[in-house]
């Protein structure tokens, strides 16, 4: 990836935010293999022609300032920090990772992760759940008896006022989120990973333009509304996930209007790295222009 900067921002904010990290053929961590297999794949096919910029990503700083103290932090004899896996997946195939911490008095991988309050009010965990899970079976396979995952969330945008306010919001700026995997469980992720490579390997032989389209939820899609509202206001009366049910409403309250208000794929537009290189992603980035 090609770090700019636009802003003229200090050299040592740039060299922060930099990262000599590259891609290595046939090696996919388990951060990509929870993403699209488009996604995963553009990245390794055109890491060198990435671009960011620096201003974009400071909260990068943020993480890797909360990992650097706890990465300091002393670790009891039964406990292993920072510590990276490789797994052969065949075929000169690799999966890697690397966990935060291993406690093996508990059998527990910690994941820590900075995140947004959002996180907590929708209780959208199942990405964070399904990395520590990978993590969890590959520790097994590598001989360190692992059943339990915690991720540690720092609230990056928590607000005392807005905790004091709402029921929803997180009461503090970090939280705990914990899970179990039996054996059983544990043999199921290892068949849904063997079969992630399985795709991998046959969708490296595709194209750009002929990976498959990651799906709505990998996009973070949006979908097309219909909103029923009075001709002067922007703020709609009702929001309608079809025409009819809005036209059905529109013909019981005389005098409002119909508006479509298409959907979008938030990931393409604001946080894909690669979608300048994914057609799918270059016409939501068109249609923003």
């Amino acid at each position: 990836m090609k770090i700019t900067n636009r802003e003229g921002l200090p050299q040592p904010f740039v060299d922060a935010v930099a990262s000599d990290y590259r891609y290595k053929p046939k090696r996919y961590s388990a951060t990509a293999i929870n993403k699209g297999l488009r996604e995963a794949i553009l990245q390794h096919r055109h890491d060198d022609e990435v671009e960011q910029d620096a201003s974009e990503m400071v909260w990068l700083i943020f993480g890797k300032a909360v990992h650097s103290i706890l990465e300091n932090a002393a670790e009891t004899p039964d406990q292993l920090k920072e510590g990276k896996l490789v797994e052969d997946m065949g075929d000169g195939y690799e999966l890697s990772g690397i966990f935060d911490l291993y406690d093996a008095k508990t059998e527990t991988v910690s994941d820590y992760k900075t995140a947004s309050v959002w996180k907590a009010i929708y209780n959208d965990w199942a990405d964070y759940e399904r990395q520590l899970a990978i993590y969890a079976w590959m520790l097994n396979k590598a001989g360190f008896p692992c059943h339990n995952g915690e991720i540690v969330a720092f609230f990056k945008d928590h607000s005392k006022t807005e905790a004091a306010r709402r029921a929803d919001y997180p009461p503090l700026p970090v939280k705990r989120i914990t899970y179990t995997w039996s054996d059983e469980e544990l043999a199921e992720i290892g068949d849904i990973i063997k079969k992630a490579f399985e795709a991998i390997k046959y969708c490296e032989t595709l194209p750009d333009d002929e990976l498959p389209l990651c799906t709505q939820d990998e996009r973070w899609h949006k979908p097309d509304k219909w909103a029923v509202k009075k001709p002067a206001n922007k703020k709609a009366q009702r929001l309608f996930d079809t025409k009819a049910e809005a036209e059905a409403y529109q013909a019981a309250n005389p005098g409002l209007v119909i508006e479509y208000r298409p959907g979008e794929d938030t990931k393409c537009l604001k946080y894909c790295s690669v979608a300048a290189f994914c057609d799918h992603g270059k016409e939501q980035l068109k249609g923003e222009q």
